[in-house]
């Protein structure tokens, strides 16, 4: 334990009230010669918010002095959540009079105040601010003569940032900019900066996606020394020596079965009958560690974005193109070094058997998900007279996947039936069309067979005891189970034990409401209803998919902790940990769960917003076109309207002018005062399509 570590645990075990400087010595023992030490420690923890510096001159520990560390939650109407570090703690609400300068995702020290029966939610005030979150804010630039301001694109941050005219820096009206903050914001002052950037036009749709990058600080480029580690490292070509060393499966109808744009194939599979109710499922993943070594260039720039993002008209890897679509990459009729999982499953879905090894193999065959669906869904005669030396194990694989799908559903696994949307672009980047997502038999397919390979390695390292990165999905919240079974049952629906459900009466649910008008709300209120899965360096069940184990192991070209799983499998087939390498992978593993949790929301968000932005910019040009739509949402003002092609949008209730409607928090419904129509969920309607914003990714329809 260093010198910071054993400072915290003595405060946090030993000392009962705030410290002076002398009393901290004396307990440590320290000569006045290491005072200087002492001090660039305790600057270090109160820096970090783990320890807090009094006006009295004392240290001491938050959580004991009765104040909350955590970060704020902003609204545009100038007040804020802390969401607490400390997960058993409630969320604070923080006045916009308490706020004391701070902002939205900064990371405070709030001083709770007392709380009355009738506060549904604790009140704070914000003491200090450890760390500041937005330096630079991206929005919308405005000038008068003699000054200008910034409008924030990230409605959650509720000032304006005041800019003097000699920080333009040649920034126009209607200009989508980057401001840095230089004054903080206090009392009644709003935050002050220049602008040091300046995006583009506001008229451009790639102005508003390049914006969202630069708000979530997406890292676009690949720094020098890291493209020339790519380069050299792919250059190598395979050593006689791997080739020696690793089980050779070349001589298999091995095969890649992705989406037909995509170029970064990181799974193949093989598949056979071996009995009549026995199978083997040969899942093999690009070995990318034997390129991407621990804490190298490539490496840390790996860890730091932690994820690929796939936004409509590009992808943004987590490693260099030379990497990610070459070397890596399961091309067809190219050797590949791989890490392989082979089990043998039976007629009930259960793994009997496995191996996990290092190999090599080759891509027979590219597959796409629609040749392959159309060969066993329709019979293609084309397809399946092209690609007849598979067929026979394409239908192994259906019918292992349909066996490992019964396993899953048995045990009360939820499949969400969400209907994805698909924007296609032009080659100038330009949205020309939305559509529904396919999900047929082949992805299934593939979804099945990395779902059992994912849990045959999880519990394979969870009963070896090593350090580990596990996806885990915690049990949802009972409040919010029982607003849940609340809502269904005004929809005629129940939910047997609201307060400790099993993933199986959800699925039962989804079972009940599919094919009805009610199944997109119920699928929607469910999941807002349920935690977010995450990773853990602790292996905890997965409540979603009803798993005991689980992680992610199948796609390390594009997720950071299947790349440290990668690395963790070689370490102990190869039996070179050491107690001191298995101390210090575990403070890895932890860190790694960490980054990628993180990363993997901000990914999530950035393919959300920009979605939304690539749909109005397709819904631009049909304004006055009428359409038929469902009923996807109803709030207190307005009903949203989804279209058969996924897109949504709202009539606000202003341009419902043929009643006065009232809405009904229960029922999630408006109904109109005099004449008595009413809007539900599920309900066809007819639309037409009113105003669209691009800046605001916002589309208004009318009812017709």
């Amino acid at each position: 334990m260093n010198f910071k570590d054993k400072i915290l645990a003595f405060m946090k075990e030993e000392a009962y009230k705030p410290l002076t400087l002398n009393e901290l010595m004396q307990a440590f023992e320290i000569e006045s010669g290491m005072k200087k030490e002492l001090l660039k420690t305790l600057n270090e923890l109160e820096n970090e918010g783990k320890i807090i510096f009094t006006r009295t001159e004392r240290y001491g520990i938050p959580e004991k002095m009765n104040l909350v560390i955590g970060t704020l939650e902003g609204h545009q109407k100038g007040y804020a959540f802390l969401r607490p570090d400390d997960k058993d703690i409630k969320d604070i609400f923080i006045s916009p009079v308490d706020m004391n300068g701070a902002m939205h995702g900064d990371k405070v020290i709030v001083r709770p105040m007392k709380i009355s029966e009738d506060v549904k939610s604790p009140e704070g005030k914000v003491i200090r601010i450890i760390e500041r979150a937005n330096t630079f804010v991206i929005g919308t630039f405005q000038s008068s003569k003699h000054f200008g301001f910034v409008v924030p694109d990230d409605k959650r941050i509720a000032f304006d940032i005041f800019v003097p005219k000699e920080e333009f820096n040649n920034a126009r009206p209607n200009s989508k900019v980057s401001v840095k903050i230089t004054e903080w914001p206090e009392k009644r002052k709003n935050p002050e900066g220049r602008i040091v950037e300046i995006i583009g036009d506001i008229e451009d749709t790639k102005t508003h996606i390049e914006a969202v990058l630069r708000a979530k600080k997406v890292r676009q480029f690949f720094p020098d020394d890291v493209i020339k580690e790519a380069v050299k490292v792919s250059s190598e070509g395979i050593h006689e020596q791997e080739l020696t060393r690793r089980r050779d499966l070349r001589y298999l109808p091995i095969i890649t079965i992705d989406g037909a744009d995509a170029k970064d194939l990181d799974d193949a599979v093989y598949a056979e009958k071996i009995s009549d109710s026995e199978y083997r499922l040969g899942v093999h993943i690009a070995d990318v560690t034997h390129y991407v070594k621990e804490d190298r260039n490539l490496d840390k720039e790996a860890l730091k974005r932690a994820t690929s993002i796939y936004i409509s008209d590009r992808v943004i890897p987590m490693l260099p193109r030379e990497l990610s679509n070459g070397v890596c990459s399961l091309n067809p009729g190219e050797d590949k070094l791989t890490l392989s999982v082979e089990m043998t499953i039976n007629g009930d879905g259960k793994v009997t058997d496995y191996e996990i090894f290092e190999s090599i193999i080759r891509n027979n065959y590219r597959m796409t998900y629609t040749d392959v669906s159309e060969m066993l869904e329709n019979n293609d005669e084309e397809l399946l007279e092209k690609y007849k030396e598979i067929v026979p194990m394409l239908k192994v694989m259906e019918e292992l996947s349909l066996v490992l799908r019964r396993k899953r559903e048995s045990r009360g696994a939820i499949d969400f039936e969400f209907p994805e949307t698909k924007i296609i672009t032009d080659d100038k980047g330009k949205a020309i069309d939305v559509t529904k997502y396919e999900r047929r038999v082949s992805n299934k397919m593939i979804e099945e067979f990395m779902l059992a390979c994912n849990e045959t390695v999880a519990e394979h390292y969870y009963w070896l005891n090593m350090p580990f990165v596990y996806r885990i999905h915690e049990d949802p919240d009972s409040e919010k189970m029982y607003e849940f079974s609340k809502f269904i049952h005004n929809l005629g629906y129940t939910l047997k034990g609201s307060n400790d459900v099993h993933p199986r009466e959800l699925q039962q649910l989804l079972l009940k409401i599919k094919d009805t008008k009610e199944e997109a709300i119920v699928n929607n209120m469910m999941l807002r209803s349920l935690k977010k899965a995450i990773y853990s360096p602790d292996s905890s069940p997965h409540f979603g998919l009803a798993a005991q184990y689980y992680c992610h192991f199948t796609s390390p070209i594009r997720r950071y902790p299947d790349l440290q799983i990668h690395r963790i499998i070689k370490g102990q087939l190869k039996g070179k940990f050491s107690e001191e390498d298995l101390r210090k992978l575990t403070e890895r593993t932890a860190a790694v769960a960490e980054q990628s949790s993180k990363m993997e929301r901000i990914a999530d968000e950035i393919e959300r917003d920009t979605d939304k932005i690539k749909i109005a910019e397709y819904m631009s040009d049909k304004i006055g076109e009428e359409y038929e739509g469902v009923i996807s949402g109803v709030t207190s003002f307005g009903v949203f309207v989804e279209l058969e092609n996924t897109v949504e949008g709202l009539v606000h209730i202003s341009n419902m002018v043929d009643d006065y409607y009232i809405f009904d928090n229960e029922k999630k419904e408006l109904y109109g005062q005099g004449g008595g129509k009413t809007f539900r969920i599920g309900d066809r309607v007819k639309i037409r399509v009113a105003n669209v914003s691009i800046a605001k990714a916002e589309i208004d329809f009318v009812f017709i």
